[in-house]
């Protein structure tokens, strides 16, 4: 490997990750991390937005929403000033397959933190007459992918890369949340919310017994459910174009690739990090710097747990909008032929500085465990992750190029001009 990247095992510390699981199939994780002086938590219950009927697309969200809103013996005002209390800053979101919440504060507050999350998942009132305050928050995040045009592209092509139920944004679409009642939520959480298919993940400063205790004593005695079957409908169609009076045109391009428990993923996100990814990338490079097409260009790994995609976008003018979608096909295309070797010694130098400052992160860690449990059925440590960074060779990636291309492109356009796909690409 080149001299301007130091082997990882320089950089990083070998910490083990510890797990248990509990007889109603609750998954703990965790990862010591002494030098801190927090802990972070990231609960995930399988209450993603699969699950959704197709007519009450959002859901899922809208009961994430709801169960925020007093939980345990706590009113939705003593919930928060609990929170407070204990200095938790908490983050909730709803992916495809879970409903997470999350959250960090000083690791002595830990187990208070744990029991508030706990009542969240298993207790939540759900109050009636709070049914349409929450309706509104969920009508705020549908109003502001309005006025963001790149998120709404990016949304749309998402939801045409993936077969349904897979891309269904979980912020769900107006008619479906003007249509939720109180009985569908309560419904939802009743067949959704369950210890079998749920992960926990803490990192930071930790007592390894005293957490499974706590955990037992929390969340031990939950009842498992059967989850319900999720059936695959076929993909709509690939190209979609989006009428929107503006200014811009939003561009978004997705391929399909390995998802992350494939034994070929780190080739595919390393060729990825070399189209996007800092300044030197080769989008950057070649649709900003030296054509000046756009505003903003970059491409993304979106992993499922059996498929996965790159996702690209740029925004751009109207006028230059059609030559910005071609040179990005372009750029893909060229991908396909093999990347050079200054461009993984950046991708390298990228990567660690990012693992490093997971080191320092107990809420990145957190998540990152159990978002591993799930796709791998085991975790990476900090220093494995830096092993397979230096494994990635030019060889390495360009044989994987070779063999997976990138081809059977999606393409979604938002603007007031239709652009043409070019013939090959459809």
């Amino acid at each position: 490997m080149s001299g301007l990247v130091p082997p990882f095992e320089e950089l990083a510390l070998a910490v083990p990750i510890l797990s248990h699981t509990f007889p109603n199939g609750l998954v703990l994780l965790a990862e010591p991390m002494d030098w801190l002086e927090s802990a972070a938590f990231t609960l995930a219950v399988p209450a993603g937005s699969v699950h959704d009927p197709p007519d009450r697309c959002g859901l899922s969200g809208f009961l994430c929403e709801m169960a925020l809103r007093g939980a345990g013996p706590r009113d939705s005002r003593r919930f928060i000033e609990d929170l407070d209390r204990l200095g938790v800053e908490r983050h909730e979101s709803v992916s495809d397959a879970h409903t997470s919440y999350s959250g960090a504060t000083l690791a002595d507050n830990l187990p208070a933190a744990l029991e508030i999350v706990a009542d969240v998942v298993r207790r939540p009132h759900l109050p009636a007459d709070q049914l349409e305050a929450g309706r509104q928050v969920m009508f705020q995040e549908l109003r502001a992918i309005e006025d963001e045009p790149s998120q709404k592209v990016m949304l749309e092509l998402r939801r045409r890369h993936y077969p349904p139920p897979w891309g269904r944004p979980s912020q769900g679409d107006l008619q479906a949340l003007e249509a939720i009642g109180f009985d569908d939520i309560a419904a939802q959480f009743a067949r959704l919310y369950r210890p079998n298919g749920a992960i926990l993940g803490v990192a930071g400063r930790i007592d390894w017994p005293r957490l499974q205790d706590t955990v037992a004593r929390l969340l031990g005695d939950w009842e498992p459910l059967e989850g319900p079957a999720i059936v695959e409908l076929p993909r709509v169609g690939r190209h979609e174009h989006l009428p929107y009076d503006a200014n811009q045109t939003q561009v978004g391009i997705s391929y399909p690739s390995v998802p992350y428990r494939d034994p070929d993923y780190f080739q595919a996100w390393g060729a990825m990090g070399v189209l996007s990814g800092g300044m030197s990338a080769r989008f950057f490079t070649e649709v900003r710097e030296r054509r000046g097409l756009c505003y903003s260009v970059y491409a993304t790994y979106h992993t499922l747990r059996d498929r996965a995609g790159v996702f690209c976008y740029a925004g751009t003018s109207v006028e230059r909008a059609q030559e910005t979608l071609d040179v990005m096909l372009a750029e893909l295309m060229r991908l396909a032929r093999g990347i050079e070797q200054h461009e993984l010694d950046r991708l390298k130098a990228r990567i660690k500085s990012a693992l490093i400052m997971q080191q320092e992160s107990s809420s990145a860690r957190s998540s990152s465990i159990a978002r591993d449990w799930y796709h791998l059925g085991r975790v990476h440590t900090l220093d494995e992750l830096g092993g397979l960074v230096d494994s990635l060779t030019r060889a390495s990636i360009n044989a994987y190029l070779a063999e997976h291309p990138p081809a059977d492109f999606t393409v979604v356009t938002l603007g007031p001009y239709e652009l043409e796909v070019p013939v090959g690409v459809s």
